[in-house]
């Protein structure tokens, strides 16, 4: 459970700084980037103190 929520992580994270840099290179509209980015944002603080916590 850990593991999987180590690699959603870092997936989402990587779904809120890859959109706002592929809308400036006009690679995607604005309202795929904001969709993108509210669901990378979602899943970050969902899966984020699954494996932050401290044991």
């Amino acid at each position: 459970m850990k593991n999987l929520a180590i690699i959603l992580g870092a997936i989402a994270l990587l779904g809120t700084i890859v959109p706002p840099t592929l809308f400036l290179m006009d690679g995607m509209a604005e309202g795929t980037m904001k969709l993108t980015m509210l669901i990378a944002c979602v899943v970050w603080f969902v899966t984020a103190p699954v494996w932050m916590r401290a044991r």
